[in-house]
């Protein structure tokens, strides 16, 4: 499980743009194939989606045979949840996993704010779920571990229970940090969604390249304003 946590519509987008994605229909299906025996997940994620993140978690909880989640760079916000899932849950001792708030964007009245903080809130109680499940910790600590963005090395996702062992046991390390999972701007999204898909379903012009030489450029130079974005930026959306 690399890169962003995306909804199964957005994950050919992201590969459009040669990033690497994880969508629940990519666990499903390893998981339909898995039938019944152990699965080891390698987890490696800044997040992303967070109600593919669940889809994921609840498709990883649900499965009849042992899962063994193994976080070997970062699991991050709705990565973290879905490291959870494990039945037993590993970690390198080079690894770390954070914990964070719900983050979304909103727009209207001071009445919309109110109600999306509402929602903000309710969300952040279900995601707690997960860790709590996993550590036995108490849920207000929890939630100020999430007010408080917590990142946690091997040692101390193991002291909380967020995890059951370091992997290779190889005692007290200081670990590096990690960036957050790059989310895809929804303008580019949205640029490439009305533009590229129409002609992939179009089979008359599936072979053809495109009649608009100026839709063309434009959407080159997004390409290119966005790695360029990349380089520098970094955003991530829970």
């Amino acid at each position: 499980m690399k890169g962003t946590i995306v909804s199964n519509d957005m994950k050919w987008i992201y590969e459009w743009f040669d990033m690497e994605a994880t969508s629940p229909r990519d666990v499903m299906e390893v998981l339909d194939e898995a039938n019944g025996e152990e699965v080891e997940v390698e987890i490696n994620s800044g997040g992303g989606d967070v109600f593919a993140g669940s889809e994921i978690y609840t498709a990883l909880k649900d499965y009849q045979g042992t899962i063994v989640t193994k976080v070997v760079g970062i699991a991050a916000s709705a990565a973290s949840v879905i490291a959870m899932a494990g039945d037993r849950v590993l970690i390198s001792p080079t690894a770390q996993i954070m914990i964070h708030n719900v983050w979304s964007m909103a727009r209207g009245d001071y009445r919309a704010m109110q109600h999306e903080a509402d929602v903000l809130k309710n969300y952040n109680v279900t995601i707690a779920n997960a860790y709590k499940l996993k550590s036995g910790m108490d849920e207000k600590e929890i939630l100020k571990m999430m007010d408080d963005e917590t990142w946690l090395n091997a040692q101390q996702a193991k002291e909380k229970g967020f995890v059951d062992e370091i992997l290779f046991d190889e005692g007290n390390q200081l670990v590096a940090s990690a960036s957050y999972g790059f989310v895809l701007p929804p303008e580019v999204v949205n640029k490439v969604r009305n533009y590229i898909k129409p002609q992939q379903q179009d089979p008359v012009n599936q072979n053809q390249e495109p009649d608009d030489d100026h839709k063309q450029a434009e959407l080159y130079q997004a390409r290119l304003n966005f790695l360029k974005l990349k380089g520098g930026v970094s955003h991530e959306v829970d």
